[in-house]
């Protein structure tokens, strides 16, 4: 794994080594941490391990093995506390069909001691999200809204999303981020599981990249981007030096393009050769396509 730290600064999730086998797939030792006062980009293919990470994570499984923390406490012995500080957004997450937003509101409202009646009337009118509409009759964006109206109306300090943003049209998505994004402080922090890379490149600050059950890597976004270069150039520049330094080749009649988990030694190494910022969807597809290298 290819791994850069993040700055000094509290935890609010520690995952150490978690593992959990199914018959067909194994999460394998999967280690990373999420800081106050940041965003984390969780990315990989589907069928990655993001959401059996993220289940893991709100004990909706049993781990096999590793360490799970938030808020600097174990994830099982201090549960319902930690629950009551986690916001819980994910895809087709589902209310009670025949309830209105209100009455959804009288159901969960006493699970959680900070819940703030208020807030969640002010989300409900900032969402545009009939408070009377029973919620089998929203469409998929004000559901998704529903559901982080609740997260955030009991002043949760951490949301965990998985795949929050897949379905929605491209202004529901801003509209969604532009939420997320005023959420954040100092204090607070997001765990954003995604396969819409674009989404990411707007928000994320960090990004963990995990793939077959494994993490291939995780850093700040700036890092990545500055450390991988997108390379291209003709079939005959394409000596068997080059090959052995670029991750998931892609060749065809006239030239290649592959990427490079060195971008500056390339450039430096030769003018000839073009090196380009890619984003971070062609990292992760050059990356899942080569597995097989060591990065």
């Amino acid at each position: 794994m290819k791994e850069l730290h993040q700055e000094q600064g509290e935890n609010l999730l520690e995952v150490k080594k978690l593992s959990k086998k199914f018959k067909d797939f194994m999460l394998q030792e999967v280690s990373f941490n999420l800081k106050k006062g940041y965003i984390m980009g969780f990315i990989g293919p589907n069928g990655a391990g993001k959401t059996t990470t993220i289940k893991l994570i709100m004990n909706l499984l049993k781990k096999d093995g590793g360490e799970i923390r938030l808020f600097q406490e174990d994830h099982l012995r201090q549960e319902k506390t930690i629950k009551e500080r986690i916001g819980f957004v994910y895809d087709d997450q589902e209310f009670y069909d025949e309830l209105n937003p209100k009455e959804i509101e009288r159901i969960i409202a006493p699970f959680y001691r900070n819940w703030d009646s208020k807030a969640y009337t002010r989300y409900l009118q900032d969402f545009a999200l009939p408070p009377a509409k029973k919620s089998k009759d929203f469409s998929k964006g004000m559901k998704m809204k529903l559901s982080l109206a609740v997260a955030l109306s009991h002043h949760a300090e951490l949301l965990l999303m998985d795949e929050p943003t897949s379905g929605l049209d491209p202004v529901f998505r801003q509209e969604f981020l532009d939420i997320i994004h005023d959420f954040m402080d100092e204090d607070k922090g997001v765990l954003f599981s995604t396969h819409i890379t674009s989404d990411l490149d707007k928000i994320a600050d960090y990004v963990t990249f995990i793939n077959r059950g494994r993490i291939v890597l995780s850093s700040s976004r700036e890092k990545i981007l500055e450390s991988y270069g997108l390379v291209k150039g003709e079939k005959r520049q394409l000596d068997e030096e080059l090959r052995r330094q670029l991750i998931g080749l892609r060749e065809g009649n006239f030239g290649f393009e592959g990427l490079t988990d060195d971008a500056a030694g390339l450039r430096r190494k030769s003018n000839k050769i073009v090196v380009e910022q890619p984003t971070l969807e062609e990292i992760m597809l050059f990356l899942v396509k080569g597995e097989k290298k060591d990065v």
